[in-house]
């Protein structure tokens, strides 16, 4: 296997599995936390990660494909694409985003880290990626913040579409934009200015 990216909670390793190219997202022991904790907390993500990706794809969310999972790993596909940050895609593609993002909270899902870096573009098909924190849940709150993170990684007119995107057939959007009101009032999540 060959590292090809890693962050905080995770190394990315390229891999082949009976002549498919896949990826493999392995939690690696963290030196500064007791063995015990580290263990249970690296077992719990790992379960709670490809649980996600597998209710995601039973949704018809566009994710990876879970191939294997072990303790500490999550075999996946390997997806051939750009990532949206880095991707040159007309507006309308934004919208598309919109209604997958809809659709991954329409299945009960938040992703955590919603930005333009965990969406792949495959094609003319946006896939969610890196689902390390994200959660199932009913919390608004949790989809408002993914919403938030986006308008932030966005333009305003990019934004737009994606808001497009995201209202169409979503069953909690005026919920879900009305508690983002709500955080963008709240002197944390402010957009602060040096002067």
């Amino acid at each position: 296997m060959d590292r090809i990216d890693g962050g905080a909670e995770a190394s990315i390793y390229e891999c082949d599995i009976f002549g498919v190219k896949a990826l493999a997202k392995v939690r690696e022991p963290k030196r500064y936390r007791v063995k015990i904790l580290d263990d249970e907390l690296r077992k719990t993500r790992t379960r709670r990660e490809a649980k996600v990706l597998a209710l995601l794809m039973l949704k018809n969310v566009p994710v990876p494909a879970v191939l294997a999972v072990g303790e500490y790993v999550i075999f996946m596909e390997k997806l051939e694409g750009v990532l949206l940050r880095d991707a040159d895609k007309g507006k309308e593609f934004y919208e598309k985003v919109g209604n997958v993002v809809r659709d991954m909270h329409n299945a009960g899902v938040a992703h955590g880290d919603m930005t333009t870096a965990n969406i792949i573009a495959v094609g003319n098909t946006p896939y969610v990626i890196d689902l390390g924190l994200a959660e199932i849940t009913v919390s608004v709150e949790e989809k408002a913040l993914d919403i938030l993170l986006m308008k932030r990684s966005l333009g305003e007119s990019l934004y737009a579409k994606f808001l497009s995107g995201y209202s169409d057939r979503n069953i909690n959007y005026k919920t879900v934009m009305n508690r983002l009101f709500d955080i963008e009032k709240r002197g944390r999540y402010q957009v602060r200015t040096l002067q």
